[in-house]
């Protein structure tokens, strides 16, 4: 062992020095730098991570739009409670009216403000700079919308200026702002510089972020026809002078891959499979108009007597033999609509079809075509743009019925000229048409479909009739704020709450006149 050891010694002798060890610290920080680990990434990247998180980081934060979005505008609903109780009781649910807070707050938000703050300065980084706002633009339209009075000028502001309770600002502040950085945003960039090719949404185009900024503020100024009808026209007429969505080639689209998936998808596949069903509602109007949408979206496992008989063997989505699940009804009490509605047992209702519009790699859509021209024929009702609404309207049903080709289920050039000749636009019905179709075309993209039936007040749909319900009023106007905010923000809560009302399900957000 000795004998070892002197070897060792001997061996160090002429590495370090006849000084002794103390220069074997030599080179050390060069050995041990890993050069292929970043301690910094490109602003670019950090601004596709945002947007890759904004369609969650995982299916539990999906909870949100299935437990309430969905159920709210009766699209897809649950019997269950527990976990799952919530726009299917018309209750809080303490656990899931927050996943829409905390995913944007702890996650997006402080990865756009990492963006500006690093971009803001620098003259060679516009595009990503202004395409952050854009992104950030949006994200505070789904939060504001979700919950009314947010933090927003102070919001994300931990890091940079050490602001750790940040005040709420009033939602009518908050749209203001958000017009002003839309137009200011989509204006600035530019195509004098070369495209960032990494982005994750356009690959660097910078005309189709340009028209991205644009539909968003198209979007963001028709939330505020009741509110601010003047405010509205003018930023319809700045949207369409920029330069709206063309065709559904400009869509913002989520791609996913068998890898990385679908996370409402992935959700419903893996633990959720036989406990979310397509609501009655929806189903209804689909069916009843012939709509060539509802077998791409609908299957039913015929005669399904539990969750284990549910088998391709018995999948269907023929038209004709789908039966959407009513609402106001617990796993307990449904049992008692399904002699009525044929059913062999609550499995046996109509449940979104997991091989096309929610297979694991189905895309996602933040904005597309067909709502930009339903938006645009509900302007031209309203005498705020050019063109017949007529024209808007059956471009929006076209470009929607096309868009189920990125599913894998393409309708038929037959089967939509037969729809469109069939639905033409009522002038006499018209907002409640468009904004029906709307509701349709915003399928899975719960936040939109939410905010838009409060704004417009349609479709027509009837009172969850459920008895427990904690909802005053018609429908659920907005989420509660988090419990955790009464603990870390109490004295900017309590500011929001005198300024807007209770925290509650009933009250309503700034934009959401009755």
């Amino acid at each position: 062992m000795k004998n070892s050891i002197s070897r060792f010694l001997l061996f160090l002798l002429p590495l370090c020095g006849l000084g002794g060890l103390s220069g074997c610290d030599e080179g050390f920080t060069e050995l041990n730098t890993n050069r292929v680990n970043p301690t910094a990434l490109a602003p670019s990247l950090v601004l596709n991570k945002a947007i890759i998180s904004t369609t969650y980081l995982d299916g539990f934060g999906t909870l949100g739009m299935l437990t309430y979005n969905f159920g709210i505008v009766q699209q897809i609903i649950t019997p269950y409670g527990s976990s799952l109780s919530g726009a299917n009781y018309d209750q809080v649910n303490g656990s899931n009216t927050p996943l829409v807070w905390v995913n944007f707050y702890r996650n997006v938000l402080k990865q756009l403000v990492a963006v500006l703050d690093q971009t803001k300065s620098d003259p060679l980084q516009v595009n990503t700079y202004n395409a952050a706002r854009i992104w950030k633009a949006y994200i505070f339209m789904i939060l504001t919308d979700t919950y009314g009075d947010v933090p927003y000028f102070e919001a994300g502001q931990g890091y940079t200026n050490e602001i750790i309770t940040p005040k709420y600002d009033a939602q009518q502040a908050i749209y203001k702002d958000i017009l002003k950085e839309l137009d200011e945003a989509s204006a600035a960039l530019t195509t004098t510089q070369a495209a960032v090719t990494t982005d994750i949404l356009y690959g660097g185009d910078v005309a189709k972020w340009k028209k991205l900024g644009y539909s968003f503020m198209l979007r963001a100024a028709m939330r505020l026809t009741k509110v601010d009808p003047a405010m509205a026209q003018s930023y319809v007429a700045k949207a369409v002078a920029g330069g709206v969505f063309q065709s559904n080639a400009d869509n913002s689209i989520i791609r996913h891959t068998a890898i990385y998936n679908n996370y409402i998808a992935n959700h419903l596949a893996a633990r959720e499979k036989t406990n979310f069903y397509l609501a009655a509602p929806f189903v209804n109007y689909l069916k009843e108009n012939n709509d060539p949408r509802l077998p791409i979206f609908a299957v039913r496992y015929v005669g399904a007597k539990g969750g284990q008989e549910q088998i391709p063997a018995r999948a269907s989505s023929d038209p004709k033999v789908q039966i959407g699940m009513p609402m106001g009804y617990n796993d307990v009490s449904i049992t008692t609509t399904l002699a009525q509605n044929g059913v062999a047992s609550l499995w046996d209702y109509s449940q979104v079809n997991l091989n096309t519009v929610l297979k694991l790699d189905a895309p996602e859509f933040h904005i597309t075509y067909s709502q930009v021209q339903l938006l645009l024929a509900e302007a031209a009702v309203r005498g705020w743009v050019t063109g017949a609404a007529a024209d808007y309207y059956a471009r929006g049903i076209r470009a929607n019925l096309e868009q189920m080709a990125s599913y894998g289920s393409a309708v038929s050039e037959a089967d939509i000229k037969a729809y469109l000749d069939t639905h033409p636009l009522d002038a006499a019905k018209a907002l409640e048409l468009i904004n029906t179709q709307y509701w349709v075309a915003t399928f899975l993209d719960g936040n939109e479909s939410f905010a838009n039936f409060r704004r417009s007040g349609f479709p027509t749909l009837k009172k969850n009739p459920y008895p427990g319900s904690e909802v005053k009023g018609d429908f659920i106007r907005r989420l509660p704020y988090p419990d955790s905010e009464i603990v870390v923000n109490s004295g900017s809560l309590n500011e929001a709450i005198a300024r807007q009302g209770p925290n509650t399900l009933d009250t309503r957000v700034w934009w959401d006149k009755k």
